[in-house]
């Protein structure tokens, strides 16, 4: 039985795994403030406490040691800096939770390994997080300290629809009014169920041969940004009336929306996961998006509280959907 500590482990891809430790009787702590709508898995420890306050934490913890501690909320050098400070000595294994955003985007060739180069000059996010990563290979070099970097992709559960606006856009779908759909739509997108990465990750807990590694961890589906609509569509039981519209456009206005597509979503992305399936070899995706989708479209439509239209996102919408249209004169 492992002993995990995850700081976190309530959120989108965290809480399948929290899930699949404590149905595979592991030792599962979780580090928590308990603001998550999401409940933890009946069989977790619960642990109060924010890891924004590093010396309540260490009284927190004193007297523990762990298999694995794994921070699924570290975004900046300095959250990594401190989880080095207190978790040194008192893990066999710390995991920090990296993004394939980290790669170099666009990328120079396909599929994309572990090997790829780390470097993008669009997103903020991801620079952040390369930057985490050298931290941690410095601290391995010099102390041993014991790391496991995870890169997720694009990993979802049915609360998570993948673009921007959220419900906001789903609720258009289903009105047959116009959707942006960035580029031409046919650049090639990789989404994971989070139970499936799940699978994936919580192999390499505890796992000698992953001290000192790096891995990613995606489905082997690849679909368009148009079939990732028009799965939607069918799970919402709406007519898809796609405007496409380039990336750079969306970002002349946009530039929060804009940096998430220049810098991620405008490029095909598509993984090579021959390493994780070495290393834990029951590891494959189950869960195609045609399923996903009606995951996602079940939950919205019976959970009222959670369909909220942004209205401010919908002003800026509306005024790039008008402008480009004016000027191609789209009807």
């Amino acid at each position: 039985m492992r002993k995990i500590l995850f700081i976190g482990g309530t959120g989108i891809i965290s809480s399948a795994c929290s899930q699949a430790l404590v149905e595979n009787g592991d030792e599962l702590f979780l580090l928590t403030r308990g603001q998550s709508f999401r409940k933890p898995p009946s069989g977790a420890k619960l642990l109060h406490g924010d890891i924004r306050q590093p010396s309540s934490v260490v009284k927190l913890l004193a007297g523990y040691n762990f298999d694995s501690v794994v921070d699924w909320i570290a975004f900046t050098p300095d959250h990594v800096q401190v989880d080095l400070d207190i978790f040194c000595g008192i893990t066999k294994q710390y995991v920090f939770i990296s993004s394939a955003s980290a790669y170099q985007t666009p990328p120079a060739s396909l599929p994309v390994t572990e090997s790829t180069i780390l470097d993008n000059p669009y997103w903020e996010y991801s620079r952040n997080k390369i930057a985490c990563e050298e931290l941690l290979l410095n601290a391995y070099r010099k102390e041993k300290f014991p790391f496991t970097i995870v890169r997720p992709s694009h990993t979802y559960d049915k609360t998570l629809l993948p673009f921007h606006g959220g419900w906001s856009i789903l609720k258009r779908i289903m009105d047959g009014k116009p959707v942006i759909i960035h580029g031409d739509g046919t650049s090639l997108w990789t989404l994971t169920h989070h139970t499936d990465f799940a699978r994936g990750f919580n192999g390499l807990l505890g796992n000698s041969h992953a001290i000192g590694d790096i891995f990613h961890i995606t489905s082997d589906e690849w679909l368009s940004w148009n079939q990732i609509y028009g799965y939607l569509a069918d799970a919402v039981g709406g007519v898809l009336n796609p405007i496409h519209i380039p990336s750079d456009f969306i970002n002349r206005y946009d530039p929060v929306w804009g940096a998430s597509l220049l810098g991620d979503k405008a490029h095909s992305m598509i993984f090579d996961n021959s390493k994780i399936k070495n290393i834990v070899p029951e590891y494959k995706a189950k869960v195609p998006f045609s399923i996903g989708a009606k995951e996602i479209a079940n939950w919205y439509l019976s959970n009222p509280s959670h369909q909220k239209i942004d209205n401010e996102y919908l002003r800026v919408y509306e005024k790039i959907l008008a402008e480009y249209t004016q000027v191609f004169q789209i009807k």
